[in-house]
């Protein structure tokens, strides 16, 4: 079973940008994506031309803004929205698919921001977030993927001296939120697999970084130990998908 997600950067913008042959490419089983930056019904309409996949969408209340999706071969037991704090759940960012033996959980982690200005913000929701997902937990063990906004280690960032603590998602604090949810037993796919390994997902447009390779490693799939353990076989960084900001990342499960 291969899973992939993306932060497409707007999905009627990427189906502009050979979205459906990507996802050949990657022959991906389900595909989760971030920052659709469309509402439900818009989501629907611009994956209309993809066959064979069930697709699932939560929007954030503002329009053009946030927002993520699931798109599943199989049917799903079950799929819901957000983590049930209020103060978060207007912004489209979580969606979870329960499947016979995982919970597959989809997320866009806000950015802390120009200025860093929803830093206090960012922890607020890096606490209550992995609480929800450890809840889920108690009942199957958590496959989590999506944006999650922070290069953990120097390794996950091009550029580490000139950014840490000045530039959103490389600061410490952020750094602290992405500890606490692998102390709290969740494993880093890609680092388990290749702890050695330079790769990034996401370039700034400005100054040519894609091509230069300056980047950032945001992009994660975290999952249960249990889960990890048992049934992952690979976990991969698609550096030659284009169509947004970011490239896809996957894992397959055994």
């Amino acid at each position: 079973m291969r899973i992939a997600s993306w932060n497409v950067n707007g999905i009627r913008a990427v189906m502009k940008k050979d979205f459906v042959d990507s996802l050949a490419a990657m022959n991906a089983d389900v595909l989760c994506l971030q920052e659709t930056k469309a509402q439900d019904d818009q989501v629907i309409a611009a994956l209309e031309g993809v066959q064979g996949y069930h697709v699932y969408s939560n929007s954030a209340e503002r329009k053009g803004y946030s927002g993520v999706a699931i798109l599943s071969r199989e049917q799903p037991l079950n799929v819901t929205a957000d983590i049930g704090i209020a103060e978060h759940d207007t912004e489209g960012r979580v969606l979870v698919a329960e499947f016979a033996d995982f919970y597959l959980l989809t997320v866009y982690t806000p950015n802390s921001g120009n200025e860093l200005v929803r830093l206090p913000y960012r922890e607020t929701w890096d606490r209550d977030f992995l609480a929800y997902v450890k809840k889920l937990e108690a009942s199957k063990p958590v496959l989590m993927c999506g944006d999650f906004n922070v290069a953990h280690r120097e390794i996950d960032i091009a550029r580490p001296k000139p950014n840490y603590n000045k530039s959103a998602g490389y600061t410490q604090k952020e750094i602290d939120g992405m500890d606490a949810i692998q102390a709290a037993g969740f494993i880093d796919t890609f680092r388990y697999l290749h702890p050695d390994t330079i790769k990034y997902s996401w370039w700034s447009y400005r100054a040519g970084a894609r091509g230069k390779n300056i980047g950032w490693r945001i992009d994660y799939f975290l999952g249960s130990a249990a889960l990890v353990e048992s049934r992952l076989v690979a976990a991969d960084i698609w550096n030659d998908i284009h169509g947004s900001d970011h490239c896809p990342v996957s894992v397959d499960l055994r």
